[in-house]
């Protein structure tokens, strides 16, 4: 999963075999008429239109610009801490991946890296990538075989193995930010010139599609060997130093300085401002890009983007809707919007390495008790959004044939005050709505909340949670996070409460395993039990979708009595775009609306 301005990855619906019914609840026409037989974004909330609403054929010219609500500081997004939602949109507008989510949560292969993908056998199990043969690289370099092996040994966490905790920088090694999967991989080789690539599984892995991309595209592989000193088409016999010393390259060096694969090529990045992109004269593949430039704009203050909409400063927007956003919106003449809830869920994290945290957990059950999430979603997107609930699971959304609702049933969310108390009475706590004390006489607290800056709706949430929990007698700071700094501050534990959003793909078990597996690249509040581990494990093995949703739900309900994430609601997503432009459209997964870039154009 990817946190959105720092987020991570789901389970598998399609690969799976789960299915989900888009919530789009809402859309509008900023008070236009679409006209041309098009619906502009209000259909995308009708069932079975997600993936074609707002479409239409395109002509050639025009300048579409787009907001990003975070700077991007390092532009590996394969990397733990270069996972962001931002980084995502801006590189797959130019990197390629095998399969992309898709704005109704299923996945689709992208023909123009790789023709066909097939698993030709279970035992063991056994992929075969056929490549497109007009699939190269934008300085004429065929991609082959030689750029998934690459991707496996960076992502592996074996063959270019973590830097040390006093490596801070983090040049003695590579960080992906998930190795879920190619942690099993046995073998990737290639055939055929290159142009076929057999991966062998050491064990059987579920999420399958979720390999080499959703969400997590290629990197140039003879880039990496060039700049590294090894032997071209040889990554197979990298070191693990010269696996590192490619992975700092594409952290620190924007896709402008290397060869890329997209309908686009990006012309510049200024930093903490924007990035251009044009037409690649070299793109071979089968949708040619229509616009004359698009630009993806920096706006860190979400307040600014309904005016520089306005203002025609940008065409679309991809905001977290608040209500003065969204009435603005409504007013912006030749503007169409949608609304929708995916795959994208707000949750109040702890940090367990906080020691009075990560001791007690009738303490942990007792905060999460005391807070009223109905109060929350009252105060905060369901002013525009009456259909928002709380959230009852750690893996599934509503919808998905997995999901159960395992939080509610436990009072977790419900502010119920006599039964949060309970749970610290029982356990010998003193103090208790006064000022609460450990059984051993320590002062619980003060702790602080954190959400990033200037959003308002978490700014809120801390605020709420403040109140409630001084009910217990716990004291809350409230303390933000800059606009850059989310993946900072949870990389470094540096909070004791945090409130964000996974933005999540569509492939559960290895979500899972990303964000509740001991150690795990996602895990940042280190929560670890064994038996979940266990449960985790089990169901990335399980290639029958049913049992493995069974284990993850196992899995879940030890991790809501552990009480660590207490799920909050499917976050609403908001796009907003001018009407002469189309095929823009919702992705509430891990990719966003930059899903299908190559496709944005005029209006014909």
């Amino acid at each position: 999963m990817r946190a959105r301005s720092s987020a991570l990855t789901k389970g598998l619906v399609l690969a799976a075999g789960l299915t989900l019914v888009l919530g789009a609840c809402s859309g509008g026409g900023g008070g236009s008429s679409p006209g041309n037989g098009h619906a502009g974004l209000t259909s995308c909330a009708e069932q079975g239109q997600a993936n074609t609403c707002n479409s239409g054929p395109t002509k050639a010219g025009g300048t579409f610009t787009y907001v990003l609500e975070k700077n991007i500081q390092q532009w590996n997004v394969q990397d733990t801490n270069g996972n962001t939602f931002e980084n995502g949109e801006a590189l797959q507008v130019v990197l390629p991946s095998v399969f992309v989510p898709q704005p109704d949560f299923t996945v689709k292969l992208n023909t123009d890296l790789v023709s066909s993908v097939s698993q030709t056998s279970t035992s063991p199990q056994t992929l075969v990538y056929k490549i497109n043969p007009k699939a190269s690289w934008n300085d004429g370099t065929p991609i082959t075989a030689d750029d998934f092996v690459y991707y496996w040994r960076t992502n592996n966490g074996k063959d270019c193995p973590p830097p040390p905790a006093s490596d801070s920088t983090q040049t003695k090694g590579c960080l992906p930010q998930s190795t879920a999967g190619y942690d099993r991989v046995k073998s990737v080789t290639g055939s055929d010139g290159g142009r076929t690539v057999t991966v062998v599984m050491a064990k059987p892995y579920s999420d399958w599609k979720s390999l080499f991309g959703a969400g997590y595209p290629l990197y140039p592989a003879h880039v990496a060997e060039k700049l590294s000193g090894a032997k071209q088409g040889d990554a197979a016999h990298m070191t693990a130093a010269q696996l590192t010393q490619g992975w700092q390259y594409f952290q620190k060096t924007p896709p402008s300085k290397y060869p890329t694969a997209g309908p686009y090529k990006m012309q510049s990045w200024v930093d903490n401002d924007h990035a251009t992109y044009v037409p690649d004269p070299r793109w071979r593949g089968a949708h040619k890009a229509t616009l004359q430039r698009l630009i993806f704009k920096v706006i860190t203050d979400a307040t600014q983007e309904p005016i520089a909409l306005r203002n025609n400063e940008v065409q679309g927007i991809y905001p977290q809707p608040e209500v003065d956003l969204v009435n603005q919106v409504k007013s912006i003449p030749n503007v169409t919007y949608t609304i929708g809830n995916g795959l994208t869920w707000e949750h109040f994290d702890l940090n367990l390495h906080n020691p009075v945290l990560g001791k007690y957990a009738a303490l942990r059950r007792s905060m999460f008790t005391a807070i009223s999430i109905k109060d929350i979603v009252a105060k905060t997107v369901g002013q525009f959004d009456p259909e928002v609930k709380q959230l009852g699971n750690h893996n599934f959304v509503p919808g998905q044939a997995g999901y159960k609702d395992l939080v509610t049933p436990t009072g977790q969310g419900s502010g119920d005050l006599t039964k949060a108390k309970k749970y610290l009475t029982d356990a010998k706590f003193t103090g208790v709505g006064s000022a609460l004390r450990t059984p051993d006489g320590k002062a619980v607290g003060p702790f602080n909340c954190r959400y990033t800056t200037g959003n308002q709706i978490r700014q809120s949430e801390c605020q709420i949670l403040q109140s409630d929990l001084a009910n217990l007698g716990i004291k809350v700071t409230i303390k933000p996070i800059g606009a850059a700094d989310l993946g900072t501050v949870l990389t470094g534990h540096q909070y004791d409460i945090i409130v964000f959003a996974w933005v999540a793909a569509p492939f559960p078990t290895s979500g899972a395993q990303q964000n509740w597996v001991t150690g795990g690249g996602g895990n940042y509040g280190g929560y670890s039990n064994k038996k979940v581990d266990a449960l985790v494990a089990q169901a990335v093995g399980e290639t029958d979708p049913a049992k493995a949703a069974q284990l993850l739900d196992q899995a879940d309900q030890i991790m809501v009595d552990d009480a660590y994430v207490l799920p909050l609601y499917q976050k609403p997503t908001f796009l907003a775009v001018q009407t002469r432009f189309v095929n823009m459209r919702n992705n509430s997964t891990n990719v966003g609306p930059a899903y299908n870039t190559g496709e944005w154009g005029l209006k014909k």
